[in-house]
């Protein structure tokens, strides 16, 4: 093995040898990056995100990506290259809490009923609403009601569950909206 080469591994792929002059460059030119453009990458990113804190780890999980690379460029590519992760990264972000933010609606429109100040008519109509809604949830296919019960009552994030049943992240929101939409349903017929 050569003196001067060090073993890389990068998740899911073979090690190979890359020169250790190589990697520390490679280091050295992100810290750079990270002296010149830091702050106003976390601008960047906290006026889309609308919050400091979710800027700081965005930003930080695009640096973690960034140092991934195999073949750093030009300090102006890498700096181009950065802001677009970290731009991606924030769109994931705001997707997924998008979603939180759905589901968590829903949950409360269709459970609102339950609460402690309702009367027995109303307890017995959201029982009514639960038994049809669990019956015709019964009917959806098997992978759809799988994956809405994980999201929506188990409030599993939608990335892990398209890992664990092998189909993408919009199927899975798909299968999601598709059991709300169920949901919704009963619950726009009992108010009839």
């Amino acid at each position: 093995m050569n003196p001067k080469a060090v073993q890389v591994e990068v998740e899911g792929t073979p090690s190979r040898e890359a020169p250790k002059d190589s990697l520390e460059n490679h280091s050295r030119v992100i810290a750079e990056l990270f002296r010149a453009h830091n702050a106003a990458l976390v601008s960047f990113l906290a006026a889309r995100l609308h919050n400091a804190q979710d800027a700081r780890d965005v930003a930080q999980e695009a640096y973690v990506r960034l140092l991934q690379l195999d073949a750093p460029g030009a300090l102006g590519f890498l700096r181009g290259y950065l802001f677009k992760i970290a731009e991606n990264l924030a769109i994931d972000r705001i997707r997924h809490q998008a979603l939180r933010v759905r589901a968590a609606y829903t949950e409360r429109l269709l459970f609102d009923e339950l609460d402690e100040h309702s009367s027995a008519e109303q307890n017995l109509l959201a029982q009514e609403q639960l038994s049809e809604i669990s019956a015709r949830l019964m009917d959806l296919p098997a992978n759809c009601r799988r994956a809405f019960v994980m999201h929506v009552l188990l409030d599993r994030p939608t990335k892990d569950i398209a890992a664990e049943m092998a189909v993408s992240d919009r199927t899975v929101r798909n299968y999601v909206t598709r059991g709300l939409l169920v949901c919704q349903a009963v619950r726009d017929e009992t108010k009839r």
